[in-house]
């Protein structure tokens, strides 16, 4: 049995080897992805320059900055500079040709809007945004900007696609400091990160086809955010903090004693009320997405009412608890609660997908700071920030279509995409790729697509 196993693991580790031609492939396909994009700058240099840029975010550089791309190409340093940090070009309609790419390749009519925001650690005062706030990527009050970004996912599919640069109060009183930073006179004013959501929301809510809006629990906790939503005619469920307090409506009311007021239904957090759930209450769940095998949750959902922040009792919601047992039982029980204004009959499956996909983006933006590096600006300005940021969503954007190839790939024969076989024909100058015109990397090719 031992010697059987060896021998199998030596073939799966041998179909797990890449072909070198595969990556081969990619910078001709980097370059055809970005002809829609560059169309729009005015000037051959300009266009040049995106493209490097972008293709150094994907590079294999230790830190995606402009002197590390700069190097990785053999270029000089000033040009690229000036193109990224403070050149007047308009990188709006390199966000709205994104936009209409994702609403081509995965958008649906049951899609879900995200909002996370994500903080990025600086040193130092100058750059634009930068102050001691709270930064979930180092897990404390630090020197960082804070970013709000909007995702959007659906089962085809998951990706980044709009960004803004949250202003603490510091930043709008200092008018020598907004003027160093370049930051736009009608921007000036201080916006929460909720308002910068709704101003995304507004911009590309009606382009993006969708059903749901979904956010971290900094996004779920002011009450009046969610009614805002709920204004909209927004279908919304966002996470709250543990610590919410709200009352279950499904419950029976304390028995009255005849005297005085009628007794209400108490307060709970979200926290007390899952803990107090009895078994028979969550339902099972097959989310089959996980990574060592069909990952299980179990969840429950009730009509309340939730606590607004002058304690108040606030409008009539759906609170809907999602439960994750750790597969080796070493973490325990994690319990993430959220709160929505659907409306009770909504599925709770339909809930769990919800919340899936607020997950997903969550990957997606870890994956751009790490893979896009939508973290690695070393620009001050303002202008050079947004440049940077817009770059960075077209290279995650990128990886996002490149990993759709993969999972197009022809297995051929139960053989892995990358078997020896297919190395072979490789070698022999036959395409693996079920997607000819993308193997083919040329516009007329594309166009037959």
């Amino acid at each position: 049995m031992e010697a059987r196993y060896a021998f199998r693991k030596s073939q799966l580790l041998e179909e797990c080897q890449v072909a070198p031609e595969i990556f081969e492939q990619v910078i001709p396909r980097l370059y055809t992805f970005m002809e829609p994009f560059v169309k729009t700058f005015q000037g051959q240099a300009a266009a040049q320059h995106a493209q490097t840029s972008v293709c150094g975010l994907l590079s294999d550089v230790e830190r995606q900055n402009i002197a590390s791309i700069a190097d990785r190409f053999g270029q000089s340093r000033l040009p690229l500079q000036g193109f990224l940090g403070w050149d007047a070009w308009d990188d709006e309609p390199l966000r709205q040709e994104l936009i209409v790419q994702v609403k081509t390749h995965v958008g649906q009519g049951d899609g879900v809007l995200v909002f996370d925001p994500s903080g990025f650690a600086k040193s130092g005062r100058e750059s634009v945004g930068v102050a001691r706030q709270w930064c979930g990527r180092l897990g404390k009050v630090d020197n960082c900007q804070v970013a709000l970004s909007l995702g959007y996912g659906s089962s085809k599919g998951h990706t980044l696609v709009d960004t803004r640069l949250y202003r603490p109060k510091e930043w709008t009183k200092d008018k020598a400091r907004l003027d160093k930073a370049g930051v736009p006179k009608a921007l000036r004013g201080y916006r929460t990160r909720h308002q910068l959501a709704l101003e995304m929301l507004a911009k590309n809510g009606a382009r993006l086809p969708h059903r749901w809006i979904a956010g971290d629990d900094e996004m779920g906790r002011p009450s009046w955010f969610r009614r805002r939503l709920a204004a909209l005619g927004e279908r919304s469920m966002l996470a709250v903090p543990s610590n919410t307090a709200m009352r279950d409506l499904e419950v029976e009311p304390p028995a009255s004693s005849g005297r005085g007021r009628r007794p209400t239904r108490p307060w709970h957090n979200v926290a007390a009320w899952s803990q107090s759930l009895g078994e028979e209450a969550w339902r099972r769940i097959d989310v089959r997405d996980g990574a060592k095998g069909p990952l299980v949750v179990e969840a429950v959902k009730r009509r309340v009412v939730s606590r607004t922040h002058r304690r108040q009792q606030g409008d009539e919601e759906m609170v809907v608890g999602i439960r994750y047992r750790d597969r080796d039982n070493q973490q325990g029980i994690t319990v993430d609660s959220y709160l929505s204004n659907a409306v009770p009959e909504t599925p709770l499956w339909e809930c769990v997908r919800v919340a899936k996909a607020a997950h997903r983006i969550e990957e997606c933006l870890q994956r751009s700071k790490s893979e896009a590096g939508l973290a690695d600006d070393e620009v001050r300005h303002w202008t050079g920030w947004h440049h940077h940021q817009t770059l960075s969503l077209l290279a995650t954007w990128f990886l996002v279509r490149e990993t759709q190839r993969g999972e197009k790939m022809d297995p051929c024969d139960d053989l892995t995409p990358d078997a020896p076989r297919h190395r072979d024909d490789l070698a022999r100058g036959i395409s693996v790729w079920d997607d000819v015109a993308y193997a083919a990397g040329t516009p007329e090719a594309l166009a037959t697509q």
